[in-house]
């Protein structure tokens, strides 16, 4: 049996899409008449304290965000395995968000919006995307998509993660020796790291003042849309006034929704989006869960599964 347990999303459309793809293998929700014992699945986004009462006989946990860092913290989360999701439609998306916010930046958008608001016609002329670094921290799933993406329009590429990661056409950087290596050639730097004890906080001042400085016109700039536990948002304040950094990104904060007296409403050329970058989609969580329960049923090994020591 699979147990839904949904929060901030349609939950009655979920497991109705849930219903018609396993059927007959039974769906339920909370609030329906079942018996936990005989749950063997949970399918969970934002899950509540007692979410997982009573259900002692789980085989898998399925997550339907691709990050799994809140779930980790759950004080009744069961040993069984984590699933997450992996799916081409929410990379494809991440990926839209990055290529997007990358090429802004490299385009000078903020000169050219500052020139627009004071009627100046200023003849300033960006680099070439290949005389533009472009950083990404987190080489895997949605790392390497950005990066895929990212290549064809001819950035110079570079990536940092906890393992070393061979990628053709990305110059690789691993764990903390060569993290200052990385940070010191890197004129737009992109987070896509999973939040761990490791990478919390890891969008700090320290880190903003180690980028590259001379070669983008105004200065280094972030693109945020991992987690908002990645940033130090004080500090992006800070660094926007002071010149440390010429822009940032912002998908993911600290507090959400982002509060309305945060100063970074306020402050210069912050782009601010509301948790927006990539979403799960119905259809494609549907068929990709399904398909899992599916195998796993079958005896097949659960793919995707988390290392919870590594907390992805």
């Amino acid at each position: 049996m699979l147990l839904l347990h949904l929060s901030d999303v349609d939950e009655a459309s979920w497991a109705s899409a849930f219903a018609e793809a396993l059927a007959p293998y039974p769906v339920v929700r909370r609030g329906d008449d079942f018996d936990p014992a005989e749950i063997r699945y949970i399918f969970v986004w934002k899950p509540k304290p007692d979410a997982f009462d009573g259900l002692d006989n789980l085989k898998a946990v399925l997550s339907l965000g691709a990050g799994v860092d809140a779930l980790l913290k759950h004080p009744r989360l069961p040993q069984a395995p984590i699933v997450r999701f992996v799916d081409e439609d929410l990379s494809q998306r991440m990926s839209d968000y990055v290529v997007a916010h990358v090429t802004m930046h490299h385009r000078q958008f903020s000169r050219f919006r500052d020139d627009q608001q004071a009627r100046r016609w200023s003849q300033f002329y960006p680099p070439a995307a290949g005389e533009t670094t472009v950083g990404i921290m987190g080489m895997g799933v949605l790392g390497q998509d950005a990066a895929r993406r990212l290549k064809p329009l001819g950035f110079d590429l570079r990536s940092w993660s906890r393992t070393p990661k061979a990628i053709e056409g990305v110059e690789g950087f691993a764990g903390d020796a060569e993290f200052d290596a990385f940070l010191g050639g890197t004129d737009i730097l992109v987070n896509l790291l999973p939040l761990t004890p490791d990478t919390a906080g890891i969008l700090n001042r320290e880190t903003f003042a180690k980028l590259c400085r001379d070669r983008l016109e105004g200065g280094p700039v972030i693109v945020n849309a991992a987690r908002g536990g990645h940033q130090r948002e004080a500090d992006i304040v800070a660094a926007l006034t002071d010149g440390t950094l010429g822009a940032a990104s912002l998908d993911v904060f600290e507090v959400e929704p982002l509060p309305q007296d945060s100063p970074l409403w306020d402050a210069k050329n912050c782009y601010i989006t509301p948790h927006i970058a990539a979403i799960s989609n119905e259809a494609s969580g549907v068929r990709y869960f399904s398909t899992i329960l599916r195998a796993h049923e079958a005896g097949e090994p659960l793919p995707n599964v988390v290392d919870r020591s590594r907390g992805y």
